[in-house]
């Protein structure tokens, strides 16, 4: 266990890569001890720990698939074991997956089962065991909590991922009630949408070149960095945002 004056620990889920990877060298960047999360791609994870302590930061990898409460459960248990259980501060609800392309009357039982609980389920499991050390009712510090949703939550993805868009949808409605739930618990819950980012997420779902071939579809004609949107993470995290919560912030160039 570290010493309880340390920096203050944040937890990314879905953290190998992308988003999630931006988000952590940004913070730890800003003073935050990181907890990573990855749930297969383990040599990625720890390349990206391995690199922010050679930048003189403080982070270490944590294997939990965020649809099983039980495997959650256990990643907190061995965070409060490496950082200790008080210097948790932070979470970001980074984890996600897409699908291919497809209409709602194409969609299987099995895909939906797996796209909820991944983007919806796994938010609520990290965020119950989160509150369960930050927030002031359990004897915590306080803290803040940031979601990663979508634009999508409120463009539909027709023909594309409608189940991908009402998850997320899902998740604006999680942010906005969650943080009114624990406004006076010292607990902050914000949420940023991403439009069409450049990231890997896209060939997960068959579509490698989509986020360039879209950007026709986006008034800023590019799609954006996921050091675009850990910026807007990061701040939601900081002491800078003190008096934010229950916010959904678009990170979509106008889309």
């Amino acid at each position: 266990m570290v010493n309880p004056s340390g920096p203050p620990v944040v937890l990314i889920t879905g953290a190998s890569r992308g988003i999630g990877a931006a988000t952590a060298r940004l913070v730890a960047a800003r003073g935050w001890a990181v907890a990573v999360n990855f749930v297969s791609d383990m040599s990625s994870a720890r390349a990206l720990a391995d690199e922010i302590s050679a930048d003189g930061g403080e982070a270490d990898v944590f294997r939990a698939d965020v649809s099983d409460a039980a495997q959650v459960a256990a990643m907190f248990t061995a965070i409060d074991e490496r950082f200790g259980r008080a210097a948790l501060r932070g979470l970001v609800n980074n984890a996600g997956v897409v699908d291919r392309a497809a209409r709602v009357d194409e969609m299987s039982p099995d895909r939906l089962q797996r796209m909820f609980a991944i983007n919806t389920l796994g938010s609520f499991h990290c965020a119950r065991e989160a509150l369960r050390r930050i927030s002031t009712r359990h004897g915590g510090s306080g803290g803040s909590i940031v979601n990663v949703s979508s634009v999508a939550a409120r463009l539909g993805a027709p023909a594309q991922y409608v189940d991908y868009a009402a998850a997320k949808a899902a998740i604006d409605t999680f942010t906005v009630g969650l943080a009114r739930e624990v406004a006076g618990e010292g607990v902050r819950v914000n949420a940023v949408r991403p439009g069409i980012i450049d990231t890997e997420i896209h060939a997960s779902g068959g579509q490698p070149e989509r986020a360039w071939q879209s950007a026709s579809l986006i008034p800023m004609q590019r799609p954006g960095r996921a050091e675009e949107v850990a910026q807007a993470i990061v701040w939601l995290l900081s002491d800078q945002a003190g008096y934010i919560t229950g916010a959904l912030l678009d990170v979509g160039g106008g889309r």
